[in-house]
This record gives structure tokens, C-alpha cells and sequence, in this order.
């Protein structure tokens, strides 16, 4: 494989987040499924990935990147961690916040049995964020975990920081207010992720086109993009299974 340029290699990048979109995913957001198979689905995403995000990118850092790379990753575990850059508790329990709200037991969420893909995609995060190599895993991590199908508009059209009453505004379109009748005040996880998600995005592909320079570490970066788009439809698939959907 030729070395591809910064524009060649983006683009190559955001065309895997194009295909990050699962056929169930529109049940969650539209108010189709019951509380039951919403718990379901929370269940999984907190025992993959929500509750040790933090965990996943500190063993990132740990594998002494480059100063740049560091700091990002230092302020966004800092985030994670402690919620110190907006509501000064950490991610894991604003998430814990919002499933409160929604009437689900905190003993519900500490010891989940995974499903089958779940555990599979779980075992493969923990995979490659302790592989020698720092760039692989971070792009995992920075890009496809914390990225969506809704990162092309925003890295190639970039949207000035959230206004406080913006903030506000898509707290209340969010699905589980709509749908699901969650109180407004349960939901500073997702005030958090308005306020710096935008930030985040860029940040994660900088890191990536400053550090992928050669065809070979192009390559790489790409092929675990690929394999973590694989595992994680897969996951969706079991998740919708749980649940009773079916496609159609």
C-alpha cells in the first residue's frame, strides 16, 4: 500500500465512521422499545466499554506517546475521570445519574452478564489497548468508540462551541426525555458530551493524521478501525437479539 496523503488518509477514516450506524439503532432513538429492552441495551453499553472507558485510554498513556498525544489524552482522561472541565463527577456515574432517572436500580449495573458479541467486543478493546504499539489503540479508542456515524459533518464542517441554551435545547430533544419521560436533571452526561465532544472529534483525528506517517502505520490504523466497525456491529446485532428486534 502507497502512502496515502493527510486528505487520502482522512477521508479513508471517515468512510469506516460512515458505515458505524447499526439497523436497530433507530428502536432506541425513537421511542420503539420498552423500558425492559432500554435496560437491556444501557446494561451492555456500560459493561463494554462506559464504565472503563477511563481504564482503556489511562493504558493508552501509559505506553509514553509522543508530549502532544499525552496531553490530550491526560485531559481527556482528567474528564473522565473526575468531570473536572463540567460537572465535577466522573462520566461513569453521570451515566449511572442517567439510569436513575429512568428507574433502573444501581444494582443492576454492577454485575451484568455480558452477552456472547458483547464479551467478544469487550475482550478485543481490551486487545488492542494493551498492544506495545500506542497509535492502534488510540484510534480505536478516540475515533470509533467515541465517534459516530455523525463525525464526516463534523470534522469537515467544524461547529462553533455549544451556547449554553443550545446545550439546553438538545438535552431536551434527546430520546429519553422525548420518549422515555427522563427528567432533564438526570442528564448531565449528555451536557457534558455537548460541551466537549466537538473538541474531542478533532482532537482524535489530529492525533491520527499527525502520527500515521508511514503506508505502513496508515495500514495498520485502518485494519483496526475496520475490525472494531466489525466487532462492534456485531455487538449490536447480539443487543437487538436480546431485545426481540428484528430487522425489517
Amino acid at each position: 500500500m502507497r502512502r496515502l496523503s493527510r486528505k487520502e488518509f482522512r477521508d479513508r477514516l471517515l468512510a469506516i465512521m460512515d458505515r458505524k450506524h447499526h439497523w436497530a439503532w433507530s428502536h432506541f432513538t425513537t421511542g420503539m422499545v420498552s423500558k425492559p429492552q432500554l435496560k437491556t441495551h444501557f446494561q451492555q453499553e456500560y459493561a463494554v466499554y462506559v464504565r472503563d472507558f477511563p481504564v482503556f485510554l489511562t493504558r493508552i498513556h501509559g505506553k509514553n506517546p509522543p508530549r502532544p498525544v499525552r496531553t490530550t489524552l491526560a485531559e481527556n482522561i482528567y474528564e473522565e475521570e473526575t468531570g473536572g472541565l463540567s460537572f465535577g463527577r466522573p462520566h461513569p456515574e453521570l451515566f449511572l445519574d442517567m439510569m436513575h432517572g429512568l428507574g433502573y436500580r444501581r444494582a443492576e449495573f454492577e454485575a451484568i452478564s455480558l452477552l456472547p458479541a458483547s464479551r467478544r467486543y469487550r475482550a478485543w478493546l481490551d486487545t488492542v489497548t494493551r498492544m506495545p504499539d500506542w497509535l492502534p489503540g488510540a484510534a480505536v479508542l478516540t475515533i470509533f468508540v467515541e465517534g459516530s456515524v455523525q463525525d464526516r459533518l463534523e470534522i469537515l464542517h467544524p461547529s462553533p462551541p455549544k451556547t449554553a441554551p443550545q446545550v439546553e435545547e438538545a438535552v431536551m430533544k434527546h430520546a429519553l426525555v422525548r420518549h422515555h419521560g427522563l427528567d432533564p436533571a438526570a442528564m448531565n452526561l449528555i451536557r457534558a458530551h455537548q460541551k466537549v465532544e466537538a473538541g474531542h472529534r478533532h482532537a482524535a483525528y489530529r492525533i491520527v493524521l499527525n502520527h500515521a506517517r508511514t503506508s505502513s502505520q496508515q495500514q495498520t490504523v485502518l485494519e483496526h478501525l475496520e475490525q472494531a466497525l466489525r466487532h462492534w456491529l456485531a455487538y449490536r446485532d447480539g443487543v437487538a437479539r436480546a431485545c426481540g428486534l428484528k430487522k425489517g
